[in-house]
Parts: structure tokens; sequence; C-alpha cells
């Protein structure tokens, strides 16, 4: 088993392993994942819940109080505290998860993507609580609808991005904007529903 190690950087975990497949490898069974220093921290240290069969890639850097399972992170993203990343979700390489953020089954977000914080990613178009025989649903009970974040796109905070749409590289989604269709590449979408207001021009991509 590969070793692990996390160093405390300016209140950041980071964690450094060598990676087995395609940058990727699983974390090992060491939940969460320890700082070193005082016993005090050491219920801090109960909230970072990460499973072992998520797949870190190298120096991905944690905030407290996240939870992930069944995910992948690649390399040097950053994630902020009270994040979730579920199942079958996977985020690229040298992202920006900002605090309180929710990122969903049959999320996908490439490389280089800002997400702002407090935002919601959603997979099901029509959620029910319970089937017809009035039962709590379960796995069986609905299809996970999917969406994509393209390379170098940003999400503003509060942005709530509904199931089955594409948002394409560099796009620019303003705070609060609730996203129900596809963004083109480069463009600005803001408000509720999302618009497109105008395309990004040369040099707006770090202004």
């Amino acid at each position: 088993m590969k070793k692990t190690s996390a160093k405390p950087r300016n209140g950041i975990a980071v964690v450094k392993r060598k990676a087995e497949t395609r940058g990727l490898a699983p974390l090992s069974a060491a939940v969460p994942v320890p700082l070193p220093g005082p016993s005090s921290m050491g219920q801090a240290n109960g909230h970072r819940c990460i499973a072992p069969d998520v797949k870190l890639g190298h120096n991905v850097k944690f905030s407290q109080f996240i939870n992930l399972y069944g995910c992948e992170v690649g390399d040097e993203t950053k994630i902020g505290s009270f994040v979730e990343i579920q199942k079958n979700a996977k985020v690229g390489r040298r992202c920006k998860i900002s605090s309180h953020t929710f990122i969903c089954e049959g999320v996908t977000i490439e490389d280089e993507v800002f997400v702002g914080h407090n935002v919601t990613f959603v997979n099901d178009s029509f959620p029910r609580a319970t089937s017809r025989t009035g039962a709590l649903q379960t796995e069986q009970d609905w299809k996970v609808e999917v969406t994509l974040v393209k390379k170098g796109a940003s999400i503003g905070s509060g942005a709530t991005i509904l199931a089955n749409v594409v948002i394409g590289e560099n796009a620019l989604i303003g705070a609060g904007c609730v996203v129900t269709r596809d963004v083109p590449a480069n463009a600005i979408m803001v408000g509720n529903p999302g618009k497109v207001v105008r395309n990004l021009e040369p040099g707006d991509k770090h202004e």
C-alpha cells in the first residue's frame, strides 16, 4: 500500500502520494486523513471524512469538515470546508472547489474549473422522496442524470446547476444563477433562469 502523508499548510491539509494510474490512486484505509499536532485537533480531524474508495491525485489540498466517497479528485485540486462529493463524481486537476458546495453523483468537472461557495449540482429532474408504494425511494427507483463542466469554466457563488446540462470551456456562470440549459464555450450566463448575456473577449479570463 502506498504511503499517504498530510502536512498542515495555512490550515489546509496537503495529501501527497504516488499515483498508480493516470495520476489517480485509491486513498489508504485510514479515515479520516490524520493531521499531526496536539490532541485537541483530534475531534476536528474526525470531521474530515474521506472513504477508502476515493481516488486522489498528487497534492490534493483539503480544509476541515469535508465528506468524500466513491469519487475521483485530480492533481493539485483544492477543496474547501463543508464540501460533499458523492460517489461516481469526478473533479479534474487544478480545480478550486469552494466551501459549502455539493457535487452529486453524475457530475464531471474537468481541469482548471473554479466552483464558488455554496454551489449546488442536481442529478434528478423529478425528485421524489417515496416510490409509488409509499416506501422511501432507493437507487433502483430513479436514474442518475449527468452534468458536465468543461475545462476552465467558472461558477459563481450560490449558483444551482440542474441536471442534463453541459457548461462549455471557459464559460462564466454568475453568482446565484440557475443553469437550466447548456452554456456555450466562453459565454457569460446570469439570472434565474440563466440567460447568456455576452461572450468573453480575449483577455477577460483573468480579469
